[in-house]
């Protein structure tokens, strides 16, 4: 039966993914600001931190500043958690055919394998958001929306231009999903256990046993830990999609190159900028998306099995 409910991962994440962007991209916008201002160009705009940034924002560019970028972070979210729990689901399936349970490596495995398939889709969807994100009144060249960036970018920068941050952005795809898919399944696992043992055979599947408040927790709890591991690779990412210069040269050369300019001028604290912002966004966001994810598959479930 569970070979046949990969369109169903597919729909739920989809429908995760849409709702997690519509309730925290201000957010988003704020904490990508954060991370390119290295304190050294004059052209971005310089916040003392997220409360302050949101206001800044919402008063100087108004409810379309705290929106910026939204069509393609509600696209790229969408069609990244569709993938992202198909692909997840087919390789749990794989890995099973030869065992009865997934170990937690096989978990991460999974979860890494969906991540770097998801990133080479979609690293283009991403980009153009980071770039419309960062716009500002005072920009000289605005892109007006989703397709004239696009359309820019190739005819300006070429195909390539497309996936700068592309390598930051694998590993940061199979790191943080595989550490965060990992974590709640075996969050899971515990909360079940232990629920079995306080109540005995009671249940009809293992489903029973939680409901949304547990998928909240476990979603915010998975995901807290995987960004503190992981942060920094968002950090590299976004300042090597930065739109170039009107001279056309690009702030940073590569990864490396940020990475050196980042420790030298900014240390340690800069490979952390917009943490907050991100941790307000993305902890209850997870919750978000695991609510909806658990719930619309078990109500694709059902309604299959009638």
């Amino acid at each position: 039966m569970a070979s046949h409910w990969q369109w169903e991962n597919a729909a739920a994440g989809a429908a995760a993914g849409l709702a997690t962007v519509s309730f925290s991209h201000p957010l988003d916008v704020i904490r990508t600001r954060f991370q390119v201002n290295d304190g050294r160009s004059l052209n971005l705009p310089t916040y003392k931190n997220t409360p302050h940034a949101l206001f800044t924002i919402a008063r100087t560019e108004g409810f379309r500043g705290l929106y910026a970028g939204f069509y393609p972070a509600v696209l790229g979210s969408t069609v990244s958690w569709a993938l992202y729990f198909y692909f997840y689901s087919k390789a749990k399936q794989r890995y099973l055919r030869s065992r009865d349970v997934l170990s937690p490596g096989l978990h991460l495995a999974s979860a890494a394998e969906a991540g770097g398939l998801v990133c080479f889709c979609t690293n283009p969807i991403w980009l153009v958001k980071t770039r419309l994100q960062l716009q500002t009144p005072l920009e000289a060249h605005p892109y007006s929306g989703f397709h004239d960036a696009l359309r820019t970018i190739l005819k300006e920068e070429g195909w390539r231009a497309l996936y700068r941050g592309l390598m930051p952005g694998l590993f940061l795809q199979v790191t943080h999903g595989g550490i965060q898919f990992t974590a709640y399944e075996e969050l899971r696992k515990v909360v079940i256990n232990v629920r079995t043992e306080e109540i005995g055979d009671n249940f009809s599947t293992a489903d029973d046993l939680l409901d949304s408040i547990d998928f909240a927790v476990l979603g915010a709890s998975s995901k807290l830990s995987a960004i503190l591991l992981t942060y920094p690779f968002q950090v590299i990412r976004a300042r090597l999609q930065q739109r170039p210069s009107i001279e056309g040269v690009p702030r940073y050369m590569d990864s490396w190159h940020v990475v050196k300019e980042t420790a030298r001028y900014e240390g340690l604290r800069g490979f952390y900028k917009g943490i907050t912002a991100n941790v307000l966004k993305n902890a209850p966001a997870a919750s978000i998306t695991f609510i909806v994810y658990e719930n619309v598959l078990n109500m694709l479930k059902l309604r299959k099995d009638l």
